[in-house]
């Protein structure tokens, strides 16, 4: 005999459907925000519209309104999914090395098309959008930056975390010079990571003369 249904229960889900669907989702959003990083390269990111994103990204438009409401939402959402994927990178590679890890960092953000498009575009607008502030997007950056430092060992006070943060954005859509020995320098300049077991409140010293960094 069949189980009785309820007609006024929630409908029960086939196992595994929910999973299906959500990943199906994430696929579909993480098409989107490689969509609108090429939008971006190729348009511009004043030009590019909605529906230069959902072309790029392989999605129906009105898929892409289920997902944003708005291009800005977009782009935030995108500079966010490639900060944390950035930062996973490179702290796998600080756990071995530091410098190579900043490194990394840095010619990846001089490198990146759609920034690089941006600065050519607008080099005005991309200025203030790298202003560095305590607004929501900033601390999440910050936390990026902390966690590849703690993978190395190092100090992740927000001393040590705004000069490692400021000294990355220096490369923001920008080719820099000498960057590995830069990063170098710079990895030799942040101590190790604060324990309970030394004394509280101490701040590295970074203003040695060791490091000269272009801001």
């Amino acid at each position: 005999m069949l189980p009785a249904v309820d007609a006024s229960a929630a409908p029960r889900r086939e196992a595994g459907v929910r999973s299906r669907a959500g990943n199906a989702m994430a696929r579909t959003r993480s098409a989107v925000l490689d969509g609108a990083a090429r939008a971006v390269e190729k348009h511009g990111a004043r030009r590019a519209t909605m529906a230069d994103i959902a072309a790029l990204a392989g999605v129906a438009k009105g898929t892409l309104y289920n997902h944003f409401r708005a291009k800005d939402a977009v782009y935030a959402a995108a500079v966010q999914a490639g900060v944390e994927a950035l930062a996973a990178e490179c702290a796998t590679v600080a756990d071995d090395d530091l410098g190579e890890a900043l490194a990394t960092a840095a010619e990846r953000l001089s490198g990146h098309p759609a920034l690089r498009r941006v600065a050519a575009d607008d080099p005005a607008g991309l200025a203030a959008l790298t202003v560095i502030d305590d607004s929501l997007p900033w601390q999440h950056v910050r936390s990026s930056v902390a966690s590849v430092l703690d993978a190395a060992g190092r100090d992740t006070s927000p001393a040590a975390v705004d000069v490692v943060l400021r000294w990355l954005v220096s490369f923001v859509g920008t080719p820099g010079r000498e960057v590995e020995r830069q990063a170098a320098m710079l990895a030799d300049a942040i101590g190790p990571r604060v324990t309970v077991a030394e004394e509280p409140g101490a701040a590295p010293d970074f203003d040695d003369g060791s490091i000269q960094l272009t801001l």
